[in-house]
């Protein structure tokens, strides 16, 4: 039987407010346990919550920037239930009335075609804090489990996909797609390594062709893209196994776990009549004013897609070439600055996908942490288009400004004597000398047939560059090597 893979996303953004979305404790992330939780977060009797209006103003942008319906009126609900490092006893939420209504997003699959992927809605909740299970032991050795409550209340945007992705490469560039618009609108930092950004994966299977969905499991807190496709990819397996061996999958909640590369069963999947929400009273309805979401609007900066189609529209990239350079809001405003500093888009787009993004990748380096500046890189892409040094010497001086043996392409190029050498009559030197050198390889060459010699040409090439020590301008060389040795 063929089977067809469903799947749904709940990705949960923390909102990169300086306060928690309702109380004035900080939200700064690696301080030490439980300094950051006041009496609101701690759900001390008699305090009450305030709303912070930072993070509406972020759920609203997000909104627009999916396109999504901002509704008029949100409402907070009390979601019930207990748990070691929930202290109230209940996450205060929007089950009924989300700020966020229906929207979509695109995404770009492996083969270039696009796909789009509806949002069934978002909503704004308060995060938990955070159960320590590894350092702790007691007397007798046994183990034991801290809480650090540094976490609680610190705003979140649950976005929840509609089951539209179909294989575990859409639900990964779906939530790249996510984490792209939530870091161009600056909204959050995305760091999913420090868990600002995080997802509940929903998966299914279901007999090809058939209509009705199977039954899911939620995977909780995938915290990498490549834990999202893995945990995936063992779900699937072990359901279809599950399925054709005459069993039944079970709605629940599972883990994955990363080091065994498996999913783990946790919890019988709750519904939402066992949370027993109910609106909160502590909190009014949020009303947006339609002026107040208008210029939210007009705050909003180019987002992903936007600048993809710019990017092959205006500047004449191809589709795989903008969206490597746009899926960064950081990557896309250096390769912007590179351009501006060359004046070649395809050149610049060469580079900083080629030998910058390879040194990147090497060094485990982000492009913020880049020791060669985009204005450092242009000035040396101008010298390769004005001719000063070749393509081989180019990766020469980028080593250099990498290593921090200049400030800029001119000094090192000069302290280098990288300077290619167009003069011809110092080419024809070199030329003539290697021809002089070589009466073996002359000889073949004249008695191959002209359709074999233009592989063989590269060895004379190869001299005069050795002999150059590569700065004779490569063109040039092949040029006055081929009407020598021809003529």
């Amino acid at each position: 039987m063929q089977w067809e893979t469903v799947i749904g996303l709940e990705v949960h953004v923390q909102l990169a407010t300086r306060s928690k979305i309702f109380s004035g404790a900080s939200t700064a992330f690696g301080a030490e346990p439980n300094t950051q939780a006041c009496a609101v977060d701690l759900g001390l009797p008699g305090v009450l919550p305030v709303l912070n209006e930072g993070a509406v103003a972020m759920a609203v942008q997000f909104g627009l920037g999916i396109n999504a319906e901002i509704p008029e009126v949100s409402v907070f609900d009390r979601k019930n239930y207990f748990y070691p490092d929930l202290p109230k006893g209940y996450q205060t939420s929007q089950m009924y009335h989300p700020i966020v209504g229906p929207g979509e997003v695109e995404i770009t699959l492996e083969d270039g075609d696009t796909k789009r992927i509806r949002v069934h809605h978002a909503h704004l909740e308060e995060d938990a804090g955070k159960s320590l299970h590894e350092t702790f032991t007691g007397e007798m050795g046994q183990g034991m489990t801290g809480i650090d409550l540094n976490r609680a209340g610190t705003p979140l945007l649950e976005i929840v996909s509609e089951p539209d992705m179909r294989s575990a490469g859409e639900a990964v560039a779906y939530l790249r797609a996510i984490h792209a618009i939530v870091t161009y609108l600056g909204i959050s930092d995305g760091n999913m390594a420090e868990g600002s950004m995080r997802c509940d994966v929903n998966v299914s299977v279901r007999p090809q062709g058939q209509e009705a969905f199977g039954t899911r499991a939620e995977i909780k807190n995938v915290n990498s893209f490549r834990f999202v496709e893995r945990a995936i990819a063992f779900e699937v397996e072990r359901q279809i196994e599950l399925l054709e061996d005459g069993g039944k999958v079970v709605q629940e909640t599972r883990l994955y776990d990363p080091d065994a590369d498996e999913t783990r069963s946790m919890r019988t999947k709750e519904e939402a009549n066992d949370y027993r929400y109910f609106p909160c009273p502590d909190l009014l309805p949020v009303k947006l004013e339609r002026d107040y979401v208008e210029h939210l609007r007009a705050t909003l900066p180019e987002l992903p897609a936007e600048k993809r189609a710019r990017f092959q529209n205006e500047l004449g990239l191809s589709a795989y070439d903008a969206g490597v350079l746009a899926a960064s809001r950081p990557m896309a405003d250096y390769f912007e600055r590179v351009k501006e500093v060359c004046g070649d888009a395809k050149l610049a787009a060469n580079w900083v996908q080629g030998e910058l993004s390879g040194q990147l990748n090497r060094e485990n380096l982000s492009i913020d942490d880049s020791p060669v500046s985009a204005e450092q890189l242009g000035e040396l892409i101008r010298r390769v288009m004005d001719d000063t040094i070749n393509g081989k010497a180019a990766k020469q001086v980028f080593q250099a400004l990498w290593n921090g043996e200049g400030d800029s392409a001119d000094e090192i190029i000069e302290a280098k004597g990288l300077k290619q050498v167009t003069d011809t009559g110092a080419i024809e030197g070199m030329i003539d000398q290697v021809i002089s050198d070589s009466p073996k390889q002359v000889a073949q060459y004249r008695e191959a047939a002209p359709d074999k010699r233009g592989k063989m040409i590269g060895y004379f090439v190869g001299q005069v560059m050795k002999a150059s020590r590569g700065t004779a301008n490569p063109q040039q060389v092949n040029q006055l090597l081929k009407e020598k040795l021809d003529g």
